[in-house]
């Protein structure tokens, strides 16, 4: 069964692409409707890219509450496993230091993509249980954090490293992080795209620093612009999907295939309701999700 799998997962980004070329129709045929279980089931396994060599282990994981993925990357082929977690949840930092533990792995970083609005980050938490973690965010963002980084810089976990590509517009501080370009780096590439770009959709623009124009700027000339096997993996999804890749955005995403004023008029008219997590979320996050404990009584 586990070769079996994993032929399919060396497949995914040929038979999309050989599906597209079948077609009557110029616009690629989705993943999703192509191997929906095939992809729910690689996507908890171990990436063995060409280029990688078999060095990428990766897990998506999923917090039901706010409709969060969390994403765990790391170097299985580095003697000590450096590993890092990207957008963690304080509700489910347990299970994933827990997972972390069983696989043998060494967590270095704990990263967000940008300052959450409807989660409390677990990135502080995670800092309180494991001794050694440093937690990452954008310098603008302007939040709590062991690390700043900035657009072109790269986080380096063993031999395989994230590109950090600035991607505001949902807020100030968002950033995407890429899987590495290069003869030694997992292939296809990944971008984890927090709110930026969400599968068939995209984050709101409406608080925290938000711009419409910015939005529809950063995702095409930081995402769109990547090879188009790109792998797509968004910050939330409440809809079920689990991953898209670029061509797919750019052929069926309602929003971002059209021109920007277009855009800028659909965002402007989602009339969404104030979300239900940002009085708590926004002061935790902005101090790595440790809130000030209340005051001793006297």
């Amino acid at each position: 069964m586990v070769p079996l799998l994993r032929s399919f997962r060396r497949l995914i980004p040929h038979l999309s692409a050989a599906a597209a070329a079948s077609s009557s129709s110029s616009a690629p045929r989705p993943i999703s409707r192509l191997l929906p279980v095939v992809l729910a089931m690689a996507a908890y396994s171990t990436v063995s890219g060409a280029g990688a060599g078999g060095r990428l282990l990766f897990r998506q994981l999923f917090e039901k509450e706010s409709s969060t993925y969390t994403y765990l990357l790391a170097d299985v082929g580095d003697p000590e496993k450096p590993a890092v977690l990207i957008d963690p949840v304080d509700r489910t930092v347990d299970r994933d230091l827990n997972l972390i533990k069983e696989l043998g792995l060494k967590l270095i970083y704990a990263m967000n993509t940008h300052v959450h609005a409807d989660h409390v980050t677990g990135t502080g938490l995670i800092k309180t249980k494991v001794k050694g973690v440093k937690s990452v965010i954008a310098k603008a963002g302007r939040a709590k954090a062991d690390h700043f980084i900035e657009h072109g810089d790269k986080i380096y976990f063993g031999n395989l490293f994230l590109e950090v590509r600035a991607t505001p517009g949902h807020t100030a501080g968002c950033v995407t992080y890429v899987t590495g370009d290069g003869h030694d780096q997992p292939v296809p590439r990944m971008a984890f795209t927090g709110d930026a770009l969400i599968i068939r959709a995209c984050g709101r623009t409406d608080f925290q620093g938000g711009s419409s124009d910015q939005l529809y700027e950063s995702v095409h000339s930081q995402i769109f612009t990547l090879p188009k096997d790109t792998l797509v993996y968004p910050g939330h999804d409440y809809k079920g999907f689990t991953v898209s890749t670029v061509e797919e955005e750019l052929a069926y995403n309602p929003r971002l295939t059209k021109d920007k004023e277009t855009f800028k008029t659909i965002m402007e008219n989602l009339n969404l309701a104030y979300p239900t997590m940002i009085d708590v979320a926004l002061p935790a996050n902005l101090v790595c999700g440790i809130q000030d404990p209340p005051p001793s009584e006297v």
